[in-house]
């Protein structure tokens, strides 16, 4: 197999805003978001009058309170006092230091509501959440979720890739620094969007070829990309900035890594497996390139196919089958 190394220390200027396409005006689209932070209620509830606490609370966050419970929590019935109040009691200082950190993300909150904006204005018909709750579960609970009225935000994993929850023994045994790193506030954004885009566009892609996978992430990229136009490219993308100016710097040695080693109609899960999943590097291409490393190949595949079909809407690419787009874009980086 052929193996072409990414360079470090390159002296590569990219622009790190986005997509350089005119961003819509969707300032007449209007958005009725509002915003609650579950955390406050939930953290002030009286623990020695539970049973009218927690009615108290379905009553002012109907529907969510039971999420929160019940899929967040995962409380049983015949332990739900005991394991709700141990949780309260050892989540309260998170809570605490949660305070501190987001009640003053408000350019995160903007940008989130800017998305919805601009997913209104690519898909009409798409019925946007009403609520943006903020809520802190459990580590090993869920960043992001969307509900049948609200998208929620689970803040206990943004509070900051150095924060002693992630770097602890225990935190690093189930986030790795590869992928507590992008618990940062400024991933707020993004995993909203990606949470959008995969309510919208749920596919299966298990079983299809390489390139299939690879240009069905890049049409997630593409998508979330327009969804926040005043991103930087690495966050969208999920990379360190030196590896996405890396990979940009690299692009044609990439691509002829998959081409030259018949790579791209292969099928095989175990070899497709190095190559769309998340990991602090790609073996193949050596410690300084980003793990995922087809996802920036499939996004490329994609912009190169929407310029060649400008006017084609957002849910056209999206449906467009994967492997014809790719055949259409001719992508062949010089």
């Amino acid at each position: 197999m052929k193996r072409f190394f990414l360079l470090s220390g390159l002296a590569l200027v990219l622009l790190s805003c986005n997509n350089q396409e005119a961003t819509p005006d969707v300032s007449h689209i209007k958005l009725e978001l509002a915003v609650q932070h579950f955390e406050d209620a939930f953290f002030s509830i009286d623990t020695n009058k539970l049973e009218a606490s927690l009615k108290t609370l379905e009553q002012n966050y109907p529907g969510f309170t039971t999420d929160f419970l019940s899929n967040i929590l995962e409380l049983m019935p015949q332990r739900e006092a005991a394991d709700l109040k141990s949780f309260y009691r050892a989540y309260q200082p998170l809570y605490q230091s949660s305070t501190a950190i987001f009640k003053k993300q408000s350019e995160e909150l903007n940008a989130v509501k800017n998305g919805l904006q601009l997913v209104k204005y690519y898909f009409p018909g798409y019925a946007l959440p009403k609520k943006l709750i903020t809520f802190v579960g459990p580590i090993n609970s869920f960043a992001t979720i969307i509900t049948e009225d609200a998208i929620a935000i689970g803040l206990q994993l943004f509070m900051g890739k150095d924060h002693p929850l992630y770097t602890s023994e225990q935190g690093q045994m189930l986030y790795p620094a590869y992928v507590s790193r992008k618990f940062e506030p400024a991933y707020i954004p993004v995993n909203a969007m990606n949470a959008i885009v995969m309510d919208l566009y749920p596919g299966q892609h298990f079983g299809k070829p390489l390139i299939a996978q690879m240009v069905e992430l890049g049409k997630k990229i593409y998508l979330t990309d327009h969804l926040l136009p005043a991103t930087a490219d690495s966050l969208i993308i999920g990379y360190q900035q030196k590896q996405l100016d890396a990979c940009y710097a690299n692009e044609k040695n990439i691509w002829a890594f998959f081409v030259q080693n018949d790579m791209l109609y292969k099928t095989d899960p175990m070899l497709i497996r190095e190559y769309v999943t998340d990991g602090p590097f790609t073996n193949a291409l050596g410690k300084d390139s980003p793990g995922n490393i087809g996802q920036f190949v499939g996004w490329q595949i994609v912009k190169k196919w929407a310029a060649k079909n400008k006017g084609v809407s957002m849910d056209s690419l999206m449906k467009k089958d994967p492997v014809q787009l790719f055949e259409e874009s001719r992508y062949k980086p010089g």
